[in-house]
């Protein structure tokens, strides 16, 4: 079997159809459920987020694994087959764990170096595991995924560049100025109560604005990160505040509304955040412009008067009307503005420093050597069934003559007999000792997966025995948890 990976992102497809294959609800389950029950595929995983969507399979054929993966895919995001392929991009064995890897270390986001992508990756696996469609293969790799994005973090200065989409954005709404000095005393409306929501929610609290409103569709969801924002604030030592600004010591007012009173926040909102899993428009441009007439009518002091409200939408698809660009009053950041603004040479702060080249580097250079590192464990790995397979037909082997021996020779006491037994298996130990240790050796090294084809030739290995040490300890790594130490990465 071989890992195979289909997918688009960001860097092969425009925004426009990059949202219209989001998968959205129980896609991602469905997706990968599918993919297992298709013919080519033993495993399967999806990594989606908001600007990519990738397919990782194990499969025993790979033209047939292309065709059905951009096939499923098609399926589930609802673009044609025939409009998603020249956007599609495929990976195969080592190239696909490269570019997982590469994925993992924050190389091939938007943001060169942002860090949430692990926690992304994190949950592919845990779907993948819930569902039972991440077999042996696609634990190790996810895991090993997940341990190398942790080692360039720890061990490069990757960060420097690493800021998160929000982050970013945040960035290209304050045009050039500090965040903390644009958003302060600003109010704030979050939408959505996820994981990229919570994050702007905890971005724009450390940014000092005066009230931040979460809004969510389950509104218990809202509270809890309300209030865990302010308990935060509350702990931040003081010291660190008045670093920032002497106005952070003040307590963060924050409230949660359910989602259908965004309206009637929406015309006191400064700076608005939305990142939901909605299907459709969250914000319209009719909502928009109602909440600005809304907002100019307020009496003094219900808004900053005089500026401009900024949007920002980290949704996929898009919770907010596109046509915001183009209402005055409004300074929207999406997506699709993101990704240009990323793709400029100076659009990411820090992208034409030589330190981050020079970090970029490194981070490479450790990605190369995990790949070959997962190889050669992979490899050794594949051979491991056959050599148990091997010594345990040599045990047989010495437990069928021991007992023959007892028929030939009944008068031999238990002394004896234990000695002859010990002596055999010495025997067989040390004339199966060096083939099996130099035919692991050799199965690590590339091309060296024909090694345990050719043991099993040799010693006329029974195909389903081997098989089934195969299945045993598929079924024992795919229920080990994914820290080696215990708990989750």
């Amino acid at each position: 079997m071989s890992l195979l990976v289909v997918g688009l992102s960001h860097r092969s497809a425009p925004v426009s159809v990059l949202e219209r294959a989001a998968l959205v609800g129980d896609e991602q389950a469905k997706l990968v459920q599918d993919t297992l029950a298709a013919e080519p595929a033993t495993e399967a995983a999806v990594l989606a987020t908001c600007n990519r969507i990738e397919l990782y399979a194990d499969v025993d054929k790979f033209h047939a694994g292309v065709a059905e993966l951009s096939t499923l895919l098609a399926q589930h995001t609802g673009v044609g087959l025939d409009e998603l392929t020249p956007y599609l991009y495929v990976h195969y064995e080592d190239r696909a764990v490269h570019h997982l890897f590469s994925v993992a270390c924050g190389l091939d986001s938007m943001v060169v170096g942002e860090g949430q992508i692990l926690g992304q990756i994190k949950d592919a696996l845990a779907l993948g595991q819930e569902l039972h469609t991440a077999g042996r293969l696609l634990n190790d790799l996810f895991q090993q995924a997940l341990r190398v994005g942790k080692r360039a973090h720890s061990e490069t200065g990757i960060d420097r560049a690493g800021q998160s989409l929000v982050t970013f954005g945040l960035e290209q709404l304050a045009q050039g100025a500090p965040v903390a000095e644009w958003a302060r005393g600003k109010r704030a409306l979050v939408i959505g109560a996820g994981s990229m929501s919570s994050l702007a929610a905890a971005t724009l609290a450390r940014a000092g604005v005066a009230e931040l409103v979460i809004a969510n569709r389950t509104l218990e969801r809202a509270l809890r990160l309300a209030e865990s924002l302010v308990q935060q604030h509350a702990a931040t030592p003081a010291a660190i505040l008045a670093e920032a600004d002497e106005t952070l010591r003040e307590p963060l007012v924050a409230r949660a509304v359910p989602r259908d009173r965004v309206s009637a926040e929406l015309p006191h909102a400064d700076i608005v955040v939305s990142c939901t899993g909605a299907t459709g428009l969250v914000l319209t441009a009719a909502e928009l412009r109602t909440a600005l007439a809304q907002r100019a009518a307020c009496p003094p002091g219900a808004h900053r008067a005089g500026t401009d409200v900024s949007l920002l939408d980290l949704a996929m698809p898009r919770d907010i009307d596109a046509a915001a660009h183009r209402i005055e009053g409004l300074h929207l950041v999406d997506i699709e503005s993101l990704a240009e603004a990323a793709a400029e040479p100076s659009g990411a702060p820090g992208s034409s420093a030589g330190a981050m080249a020079a970090d970029v580097d490194k981070v490479r250079t450790i990605v190369s050597a995990e790949v070959a590192a997962f190889g050669a464990a992979q490899r050794a790995a594949h051979i491991t069934p056959t050599v148990v397979a091997l010594r345990t037909m040599a045990a047989d082997v010495v437990a069928s003559e021991i007992a023959r021996l007892d028929g030939r020779l009944p008068d031999l006491d238990d002394k004896q007999r234990s000695e002859i037994t010990q002596t055999v298996r010495r025997v067989v130990d040390k004339l199966l000792h060096a083939p099996t240790v130099r035919v692991k050796q050799l199965a690590s090294t590339p091309g060296g997966a024909g090694y345990a084809d050719a043991l099993r030739e040799l010693f006329d290995l029974d195909p389903q025995a081997v098989a089934a040490v195969s299945r045993a300890d598929g079924s024992a790594r795919a229920a080990e948890p994914n820290d080696p130490k215990g708990g989750r990465p």
